[in-house]
């Protein structure tokens, strides 16, 4: 069986016909939409935060061209790739829950579009929230991804004491998913493992206070440790994808925006790897 895992695609459509025809399955590590106007406002308002002025409040234009630059990549493309083989995706952070666009459209008087309701209506795409799926005779376990209690003590973002009450409960949840993920063959998440992958850069546009921290997850790292899953792939990180192991597991942080690993399984072991773009 050839399973094609995507890294965060970020709206990412020129994939080679002949890779996904290849593929028997395909996995995404989250963050399907393009995000860049969502991007760009968050990482202003950081800046200016640090100047000690003011944040940009956000126009009703402004919402609706944000909600639909994520909407409409992430529809196009899932549409595109479930042509080819059965599609299995976890939530990233980019892409709001249909509560959370609920609450927008009250507070902002305007009609957003439902991503995740539409995601579910789409024909072979799987969007799987903390749960397990035996899948070709894999057992594979799929984490959406969460605010990890360490991310909020190392970033300090806005509002720090509502984020790390908001984190406890997300991190608490996160460990009692995972405490249902025994002997997993595959864990598909979109957060790296702390310390595994995961540092920040200014390649991207973050800010500088931030380069060299950490932005991976201590939960994910200790049920990797406990538990030695036989793969695990996430992404997340953009400026550190590669693979590193944790104890007998092999961990892929499998990039962005056109990143993939095409594998080969045999009796549930890698025969063959492929990767695209950049050294491995």
């Amino acid at each position: 069986m050839k399973i094609l895992v995507i890294g965060d695609p970020h709206g990412y459509q020129k994939y080679k016909t002949s890779v996904l025809k290849s593929a028997d399955l395909i996995l995404i590590t989250g963050d399907i939409g393009k995000a860049d106007l969502a991007r760009k406002q968050a990482f202003t308002n950081i800046e200016r935060k640090k100047q000690g002025l003011p944040e940009i409040e956000y126009t009703k234009k402004q919402i609706k061209a944000i909600y639909y630059e994520i909407y409409n990549s992430t529809i196009n493309l899932l549409k595109k790739l479930a042509n080819f083989a059965p599609v299995y995706l976890v939530k990233g952070n980019v892409g709001s829950t249909d509560k959370e666009t609920k609450k927008d459209e009250k507070k902002f008087g305007i009609e957003l579009p439902y991503l995740i309701k539409d995601i579910n209506k789409i024909k072979n795409v799987n969007l799987i929230k903390n749960n397990v799926r035996n899948i070709n005779g894999l057992r594979i376990g799929f984490l959406e991804y969460f605010a990890d209690t360490c991310w909020i003590k190392e970033f300090k973002p806005n509002d720090y004491k509502k984020r790390l009450q908001e984190a406890k409960k997300d991190s608490d949840n996160a460990r009692k998913v995972l405490k249902r993920f025994n002997d997993l063959d595959i864990l598909l998440c979109h957060s790296p493992p702390y310390g595994v992958l995961d540092k920040v850069s200014g390649k991207f546009g973050a800010p500088k206070r931030w380069w060299g921290k950490h932005a991976g997850s201590k939960v994910i790292l200790d049920y990797i440790k406990k538990k030695q899953p036989k793969y695990v792939f996430c992404g997340h990180m953009h400026e550190t994808k590669g693979k590193k192991k944790i104890g007998k597991t092999e961990v892929y942080n499998v990039g962005f925006n056109g990143d993939y690993v095409l594998m080969e399984l045999s009796e549930n072991k890698i025969k063959r790897f492929e990767f695209y773009r950049g050294e491995w």
